[in-house]
């Protein structure tokens, strides 16, 4: 499912017109990512939850020549999904 798709669903089951349907995932995203950008976590009860990790630096392997090579750290976004969306998908 691609966003126009999904704007489409939210839309039909919310009984929303597309524009709202797009606003309001638009401002989904943006809040969720400025949350996740600040090191926060967002919690979605039942969905999952979404949260940042921090990825140390170490020393990896160029897989073509074998030569050593530093991978820098950084922050990355993970998600954890919740019991009723793992029990649903099963």
């Amino acid at each position: 499912m691609n966003k126009a798709q999904l704007i489409d669903a939210i839309a039909k089951d919310a009984n929303l017109t597309k524009a709202d349907a797009k606003r309001a995932l638009d401002a989904f995203v943006k809040n969720t990512t400025e949350t996740l950008k600040q090191g926060g976590r967002v919690a979605l009860v039942g969905f999952g939850s979404f949260g940042v990790s921090q990825r140390n630096a170490r020393t990896g392997r160029n897989p073509q020549t074998g030569a050593p090579i530093k991978i820098a750290a950084k922050k990355v976004v993970k998600f954890k999904p919740g019991a009723e969306l793992t029990s649903t998908v099963k």
